[in-house]
């Protein structure tokens, strides 16, 4: 029996939802809608299956590492390209999160989608976004990467204007794919960095401590400075490329505005793709950013920023989708601040718990769209327990999840990650970045608990603000249009099977996942040598000190003042939309500058729509009318032809047709090389 992992059988994890995508999108005019759903639910099932075997031979009976070239594409300048896989414990964990995610999106997909038109090619979407995902995760070289990098960037691009007929869905997908591009502009710059500086692409040739040390120790001059690291520019390069793809401040906008597409490709975006791969990719580099203080405190300082800010946002939406997006930018945020202490397992594991809780938090609110004929506005809702129960159940654990509570999955990873704040700020008091982080990461807490709690309350609690007679017609809206605002009539109504059984088995792992894993991929060395972490950094043995195990860091956290954020945000949020429903508005109407400030986004959007978007455009225009137009159509390419034309012109008097003319020039010519000859010899 072999010790290695079968190529061949990696190979496949990527290829069968790659060949389910190309049989759905190809042929979606043509073949059935059962078709189109099974052979891609039966693709992603069994990219699943081997994810999960895969993850079994690597941490149960610890098989080693595989690094290997599936395809040599070509080598230049001594620089291969290629496409190779990189397995090990993160790898694992990455394509097991993102295949059961993606598998139960697919299958909720069937009920969500049964009456849009684009069905086939919907499904085609989604397996192609998790083909793209796995080769990102998968890659064992920046090629690859960059690859399933834009990929996934063009998937979401697709699926976000889904509905193409929507303006609004137009606009949330150029946005989402403009604001990525910035963030793309600074990866590739960090890529290209490290063939400079390392001559390769191969990530075992550059995420090793000589290399890196290497890179570190060289410098460059830029205008205006000293000398800047390449081990601080390239860190930070690559983390702009992560700011962009999992929305940090101020590359956050896209976002929100991603809930344009249809909900699973909401869950699929915030859970388990697309967002998740900044954060990926910084664990991945661990080996780099770890020369690096600069590039550490600039991530810290972004994601604190994000973690308690875009929490603030989630606080005024009305919209349930909203709200939950507004989540994930948080959480994102999070997850940040855990990789700018050096703490990428924490990151990592808030990354896995977070795709099961957010995943189900996003079915949920769509559930709860279809049960309301395709209503969002959470002020239109209120009492929907009654009717929704499996909803309204599996949606409270999603919630419970989210804000931390103990023996919850999202509890272990965002206690943990805030203890490990706590430890930098403690070690490293002269940082005030780190003492920031705490304060945004330990305050975010509140805000967390406050939001949650008040979208479970107006949704499903209290008095019911809709209309329960029985409807005129029937679910007659074409397609899930999540933005079909109005109630249709008739009472609220519990979704099929096809959607409420992927809720519970999220629900499932919500609860249990956090438990089962902490230990082993935590304080049992479950990353393995996929995270390297500094000594100067590592809080990880103090923090198992501390920790004991699953069951008593439960215990010991009902005595912590995190919980008692926790407490504090349900009670507010239960005084002020059960208790005293009124109050709210009468509190908006005192802080109506504040308000203005959080409804406006911070002006974020305004700033990007009135200034740099018309910087863009006229600097695009300045381009385009002085550099196309006068100089390479005016002057390289239709003055070429004028300067031809005036030589031409010239030549045409002197090539007249009379012979004695020509007989002068020739008198003339011979001359003048007779008296250069002359003056040669004289000399």
């Amino acid at each position: 029996m072999t010790n290695t992992l079968n190529p061949n059988l990696l190979l496949v994890v990527p290829l069968a939802p790659l060949v389910a995508a190309m049989i759905a999108g190809l042929f979606c005019r043509v073949i059935p809608r059962k078709v189109a759903h099974w052979i891609t639910i039966i693709g992603v099932a069994v990219s699943c299956g081997i994810s999960l075997h895969v993850a079994g031979e690597i941490f149960l009976h610890d098989k080693p590492v595989f690094n290997g070239t599936v395809y040599q594409w070509l080598v230049s300048d001594g620089i291969g390209m290629q496409v190779g896989f990189l397995i090990d414990r993160l790898t694992a964990l990455m394509m097991c999160v993102v295949t059961f995610v993606s598998l139960c999106v697919h299958v909720y997909t069937i009920g969500y989608m049964a009456d849009d038109d684009g069905y086939n090619r919907f499904f085609s979407y989604i397996s192609l976004f998790t083909f793209s995902m796995l080769m990102l995760v998968m890659s064992n070289n920046f090629m690859q990467l960059f690859f399933g990098w834009e990929a996934v960037g063009v998937v979401s691009y697709l699926l976000i204007g889904f509905w193409y007929k929507r303006p609004t869905a137009i606009f949330a997908n150029l946005k989402a794919f403009l604001v990525n591009r910035v963030g793309d502009f600074g990866f590739v710059l960090g890529i290209a960095a490290i063939v400079y500086y390392s001559g390769s692409l191969d990530y075992a040739d550059v995420l090793n401590a000589d290399v890196a040390s290497k890179i570190a120790g060289q410098t460059f001059t830029l205008p205006g400075t000293d000398g800047v690291n390449a081990m601080t520019f390239i860190c930070i390069c690559l983390f702009i490329g992560a700011m962009g793809k999992s929305a940090q401040v101020p590359l956050h906008v896209w976002l929100p505005d991603s809930m344009e597409g249809p909900t699973p490709i909401s869950a699929l975006i915030h859970a388990a793709t697309m967002v998740t791969a900044g954060i990926f990719m910084v664990a991945r580099m661990s080996p780099l950013f770890e020369f690096s203080e600069y590039a550490l405190n600039f991530v810290l300082f972004i994601g604190a920023t994000t973690a308690l800010f875009m929490g603030f946002l989630g606080i005024i939406n009305n919209d349930i989708k909203r709200v939950v997006a507004y989540s994930t930018l948080s959480q994102l945020g999070y997850m940040t601040v855990a990789l700018g202490v050096s703490g990428y397992a924490f990151g990592i594991f808030h990354l896995m718990t977070h795709a099961f809780f957010k995943a189900l938090l996003f079915l949920a609110a769509g559930s709860v769209i279809i049960g309301m004929h395709h209503e969002q506005d959470m002020r239109k809702m209120g009492g929907l327990y009654k009717y929704m129960k499996v909803t309204a159940i599996t949606c409270w654990i999603g919630a419970l999840a989210l804000v931390g509570t103990p023996f919850f999955s999202g509890f272990y990873s965002k206690d943990l990650l805030i203890d490990a704040v706590h430890l930098k700020a403690e070690h490293d008091p002269a940082n005030w970045i780190a003492h920031y982080a705490y304060f945004c990461v330990f305050a975010g807490v509140f805000i967390t608990a406050f939001y949650t709690f008040r979208m479970m309350f107006m949704t499903f609690h209290g008095k019911p603000r809709f209309d329960t007679a029985p409807a005129h017609d029937s679910h007659a809206a074409a397609g899930h249009d999540d933005h079909a605002h109005g109630h249709h009539g008739g009472p609220p109504h519990e979704s099929p099977w096809v959607i409420t059984l992927p809720l519970v088995a999220l629900a499932f792992f919500s609860i249990v996942i956090g438990a089962w894993t902490v230990e082993p991929l935590l304080f049992e060395g479950g990353f393995g040598g996929s995270i390297f972490v500094s000594e100067a950094h590592n809080v990880l043995p103090e923090l198992h000190e501390e920790f004991g195990n699953w069951w008593s860091f439960a215990l010991h956290s009902l005595a912590h003042p995190v919980l008692y954020l926790v407490i504090a945000g349900f009670l507010a949020a239960y005084a002020l939309y059960i208790k005293w429903p009124h109050l709210p508005d009468t509190i908006a109407a005192k802080l109506k500058p504040l308000v203005w400030v959080l409804e406006n986004k911070y002006g974020f959007d305004a700033l990007n729509e009135r200034l740099i978007a018309p910087l863009a455009r006229n600097l695009g225009k300045f381009f385009w009318i002085g550099g196309d137009r006068w100089i390479i159509d005016g002057i390289v390419v239709d003055g070429s032809a004028r300067t031809i034309g005036v030589i031409a012109r010239f030549v045409r008097r002197v090539q007249n047709g009379f012979l004695y003319n020509y007989a002068f020039w020739m008198v003339i010519g011979l001359a003048t090389m007779l008296g250069w000859f002359l003056a040669r010899t004289l000399k």
